[in-house]
């Protein structure tokens, strides 16, 4: 059995907005102090605190009276998020992880947790816990948190949801839950496919499917254009409203922010959707492996005229969603090593050309071979994954 993960943005009215933030804000409070309590007890010489006991620490400060409005809050909400922080705290001293840090009000993405059982889920609406504590029909309703997608996550009576987690990004709400789904036994047999990423074409497939930069459209080129005027607009709106030597933040400028926000998320969408659309369709031709190339990312990025270019393509975001869309397909992947020469060698009489510019788009080679690189590059790329081929 796989585990599938299905995100799905909700659609709350403005009381469940409040509840929502109310929660994600509490499991912060949470986590932070258990953090607290951790790093407090390391110093003083203690061993580690498991969770259980904090949170048996935790249910006896919610009756006090500093701290009675946690109990408006589901117990769940804070369960988890004391548990987060000894599982990230634990990790730091396996090695595992970097130090944790506490969670802060203004950088941290608001999100909390829902508890697996008590969460139900409807074709159109998702029901929360303790939203509402009222048994009449017209509060009761509060619970129910419409779905923008319908149908979308399964509601089968003997599924299970794991790990449910509600996130804000900014703009909108999101849902995300993990759904166990039984295993793709279908083996692949078609001829292999060889991948050559680049930043003329996003990929270049050895059958001759070329994938285009998208970044060349006319969309992308209105909102980029978009983005940069709103930035110089709030740059200036800062520098106008400045008083002495900080920064005053009036009502135009978070008015101004919330557009830029809406703008990065618009392009991010276009781009993640462009690389889901580009990754399925490769792997929905069912070849027998997919060989692509280590691509030393951190290298180029240092490139300055090309920085911007190679970020914008995501080829991290590439190669990881072909991973496990191969793996979840039976498609073996096969990654070519780094100093593989894939553009530099002829698919014809295997000359290394070694004086290969980038600017040379178009490989001439003295047995009479004229190919596009990227084109040569993916052939041989399939070359590669045969001989590793299993």
């Amino acid at each position: 059995m796989m585990i599938k993960t299905i995100r799905v943005m909700l659609i709350p009215n403005n009381k469940q907005k409040t509840k929502l933030f109310q929660y994600a804000n509490t499991a912060r409070f949470a986590y932070n102090w258990a953090l607290g309590r951790e790093q407090e007890n390391y110093k003083n010489g203690g061993k580690f605190i498991s969770d259980g006991d904090l949170r048996k620490e935790f249910t006896q400060l919610k009756k006090t009276d500093e701290y009675v409005w946690l109990k408006s809050v589901s117990n769940n909400v804070t369960k988890q998020a004391i548990k987060d922080a000894c599982i990230a705290y634990k990790n730091f001293f396996k090695g595992k992880s970097k130090y944790p840090r506490f969670k802060s009000k203004k950088k941290t993405r608001p999100s909390f947790y829902q508890d697996n059982v008590k969460i139900k889920f409807t074709n159109t609406h998702v029901k929360f816990e303790s939203f509402s504590s009222s048994k009449k029909r017209n509060k009761a309703k509060l619970n129910w948190v419409r779905l923008a997608e319908h149908g979308r996550v399964p509601t089968d009576i003997d599924i299970k949801y794991m790990n449910p987690r509600v996130t804000f990004d900014g703009i909108h709400w999101w849902i995300s839950v993990g759904i166990e789904c039984p295993d793709n036994e279908e083996i692949p047999m078609n001829d292999g496919i060889g991948i050559d990423l680049g930043i003329k074409d996003l990929a270049i497939c050895s059958d001759d499917h070329t994938y285009k930069n998208i970044h060349k459209s006319k969309t992308i080129k209105k909102l980029e254009k978009r983005k940069r005027r709103l930035q110089r607009s709030i740059s200036r709106k800062y520098e106008n409203n400045k008083k002495g030597e900080s920064y005053c933040k009036t009502s135009n400028i978070i008015k101004r922010e919330k557009e830029l926000l809406k703008v990065n998320h618009r392009l991010t969408n276009i781009r993640k959707n462009y690389l889901h659309q580009t990754t399925s369709e490769i792997v929905n031709r069912k070849p027998r492996f997919i060989c692509i190339e280590d691509l030393n990312v951190k290298g180029m990025m240092k490139n300055r005229h090309l920085s911007k270019a190679v970020q914008q393509q995501g080829f991290f975001e590439f190669k990881r969603q072909i991973e496990y869309k191969c793996k979840n397909n039976n498609i073996q992947m096969v990654i070519a090593d780094r100093f593989y020469p894939s553009s530099k060698l002829c698919s014809c009489c295997g000359t290394i050309k070694k004086d290969l510019k980038l600017s040379d788009r178009i490989y001439k080679c003295d047995c009479g071979n004229v190919i596009d690189r990227d084109f040569q590059a993916s052939i041989n790329l399939r070359r590669y994954g045969e001989q590793f081929a299993f």
